[in-house]
């Protein structure tokens, strides 16, 4: 608010309380008006079975973004999270025969292993991370087809199919393990030493090095937490759909990841990690697919509007960071 606009005795508009406003708040808000419009607009949106739908598409989503909102946080992104989902859904049905207790920590393994090489490159040889993480994009989806093909393969273990349909209290196994993981997230960020480590380096690492913070370490490990992520949601991936399809599974997964992040309030320019925000901003992103979706609204419809939040949120962003 300026103070010649006060004394004129004209409007009183605060522009950068507006944008802090919307950047805290923002998508809280618009979640509950995409609610009741939906609502409105079909009384069954809120009924158990939709509920159940949106909720199996979800939780994958806002496990990347989890993984993707530490790494935004140090001032990072990490373009493989759909390559490596690629990579889990091939693995395991490889070594299904070998159980679960086998399956499932090789794949978890493989995305660790996947996040510690773009930790390397990005924290020891100093390479961008948008560079880092391409390159491993591109690299790691051609190794999951090479390990398991081109065509999708069906999956008949039933405990795999359990974990990716079933429910516990009427809500989807997968929601539970998101819904774990985001409050695990949660805690690391705002009550570990890890997490205000990480908080510090997104936003001066220069002066994070200078101070003594273990720099490299917290940039491998975000690296590492988001391959592990996202292998983990490459797995439900399988157990919900029946089939390992690594040359489609994980597709523009990072750009819905990233969207979450971003529309969840996490700047990109770093220092700051909003994990309830990632968590609603992926259930708005999806609310809003679900919504134009239902009422035949085309996909090119769709992904301008998504497009254009996108840019609103990136902008509010980048305002408040330059208050």
């Amino acid at each position: 608010m300026s103070s010649t606009t006060a004394e004129r005795g004209g409007p009183v508009f605060d522009r950068p309380r507006l944008l802090h406003l919307l950047q805290e708040y923002g998508v809280y808000a618009a979640l509950v008006l995409l609610l009741v419009i939906a609502v409105s607009l079909d009384t069954t949106f809120l009924s158990s079975g939709n509920a159940r739908v949106q909720l199996f598409q979800l939780a994958p989503t806002l496990l990347v973004a989890l993984g993707m909102a530490l790494v935004i946080g140090t001032e990072g992104i990490d373009l493989s999270v759909g390559a490596v989902i690629a990579l889990s859904a091939a693995v395991v049905p490889l070594y299904l025969g070998y159980g679960l207790g086998v399956a499932i920590p090789l794949a978890l393994a493989l995305g660790a292993v996947s996040g510690l090489v773009a930790g390397a490159m990005v924290a020891f040889a100093g390479v961008q991370p948008i560079v880092a993480t391409l390159s491993l994009m591109i690299g790691v989806r051609g190794l999951a087809e090479l390990v398991n093909g081109s065509s999708a393969k069906p999956i008949m273990d039933p405990n795999l199919l359990a974990l990716g349909e079933n429910s516990l209290l009427g809500v989807p196994l997968m929601a539970w393990i998101a819904l774990l993981a985001a409050v695990l997230v949660g805690l690391v960020v705002r009550r570990t030493t890890f997490g205000r480590q990480l908080v510090a380096i997104g936003d001066n690492r220069q002066a994070g090095r200078l101070s003594g913070l273990p720099v490299r370490r917290v940039l491998v490990t975000v690296y590492v937490v988001s391959g592990v992520l996202s292998a983990l949601a490459g797995i439900l991936i399988v157990g919900h759909g029946a089939e390992a399809d690594p040359a489609n599974q994980g597709l523009s997964m990072e750009l819905s990841a990233i969207t979450a992040v971003v529309v969840g309030g996490t700047p990109l320019s770093g220092g700051k990690v909003r994990v309830a925000g990632t968590v609603a901003g992926a259930l708005f992103m999806q609310l809003i697919s679900a919504v134009l979706n239902q009422h035949n609204v085309p996909p090119s419809y769709t992904q301008l509007v998504e497009a254009a939040i996108i840019c609103f949120a990136v902008y509010a962003s980048r305002e408040r960071g330059t208050r």
